[in-house]
């Protein structure tokens, strides 16, 4: 692929559409958050009405016989539900919700009532009550990871960035003004197109294709700065330029294995770039080869500050929650980054 096909611009979406809805049900964080509060509700009015803990215990796995079947069908139900509940406003969303749980409460009743021991109208006051209180906590939730607060993290993120990229950058520039001014030019020019990525709005997703684009470019400037030393590979044919990400997720990474993994070698190194599609997950790999640590260095000197890890970490969690993951390894002469997040598409 070139770098004109992936670099033509396409409107970005929205971080955060709504100011005020339900939840992503579909999300692996939230679906967590849920089976974990729900039992924690289920144990905490087992140990109210049974201030005996054994006894209390002993309560709980009973009532887990009616708790646990309505708590995972309500989960499913929700799952294929979410397209739909995601349109109404927030208070018809949570009637909605309510009324679900509610059905699938009396359903299981109906079914497992007498094996937990519960009479009905107590099986629906705890599906209601614990609901209702989830969708409250869940919102408060939310609410804490707002769109302002979003947009001051992300623009603290990026001010982390920009001095020591801008530092790098310019001098490779530099070396370059008086021996090759044409190239120089170029470099420019690529700095431009650089900049004006940290300069877009935190908030919104941008296609995969253009955040290669913006890889290629950081990678072409230090390519004429460390010549031959940087050996760069690039694995991209089955990247889904359509795929929608955070901004700053891979460039950051990529600069990392330059200047911590190749610049402080004294002969060639190499850095490997893979992205790829697999089912509904993207994964995109940065590898490089690592420098001899001077006697005495330890992790951070071998691999950086972690700066870039801690960012990209931060980023994928403001945007993701739990559904993508950063892994590192270190083996064989080699350091690696793995990202894996959601296939969303964003094409037209």
């Amino acid at each position: 692929m070139r770098r004109k096909d992936r670099a033509h611009s396409m409107a970005s979406i929205s971080q955060n559409p709504r100011a005020d809805g339900l939840p992503d049900l579909r999300n692996l964080g939230v679906i967590a958050r849920i089976l974990v509060a729900v039992n924690a509700l289920a144990f905490a009015a087992a140990l109210a009405a049974y201030p005996d803990f054994a006894a209390a215990v002993q309560a709980f796995v009973r009532s887990a016989a009616l708790v646990e079947p309505v708590l995972i069908a309500s989960l499913a139900t929700l799952w294929l539900a979410a397209p739909w509940l995601a349109r109404l406003p927030y208070a018809a969303g949570c009637a909605a919700v309510l009324v679900l749980v509610a059905l699938l409460a009396a359903g299981a009743h109906a079914m497992l009532g007498e094996v937990a021991g519960a009479d009905l109208g107590r099986a629906l006051a705890f599906a209601l009550a614990s609901a209702a209180l989830i969708l409250a906590w869940l919102r408060l939730r939310e609410r804490a990871f707002s769109p302002a607060l979003a947009e001051a993290r992300l623009a603290a993120l990026q001010a982390r960035i920009r001095p020591h990229f801008l530092f790098n950058s310019l001098n490779a520039v530099l070396g370059l003004l008086r021996r090759e001014p044409r190239r120089a030019e170029q470099v420019i020019e690529d700095l431009a197109e650089l900049f004006r990525a940290l300069l877009t709005d935190g908030r919104s997703f941008v296609r995969l294709g253009d955040e290669i684009a913006l890889l290629e470019r950081y990678a072409a400037i230090e390519q004429l700065r460390l010549g031959e030393r940087l050996r760069l590979t690039w694995e991209l044919d089955a990247a889904p330029v359509d795929a929608l990400l955070p901004p700053l997720v891979l460039q950051p990474l990529l600069e990392n294995a330059v200047h911590h993994g190749v610049e402080p070698a004294a002969g060639p190194g190499e850095v490997r770039v893979r992205i790829e599609r697999r089912g509904e997950r993207v994964r995109a790999v940065i590898e490089n080869t690592l420098a001899p640590a001077p006697e005495g260095a330890g992790h951070a000197h071998r691999h950086g500050s972690g700066m870039a890890l801690a960012n990209v970490r931060e980023r994928l969690a403001l945007f993701y929650d739990a559904e993508a993951r950063l892994e590192t390894a270190a083996s064989d002469g080699r350091y690696r980054v793995e990202i894996d997040l959601p296939y969303r598409s964003g094409a037209s």
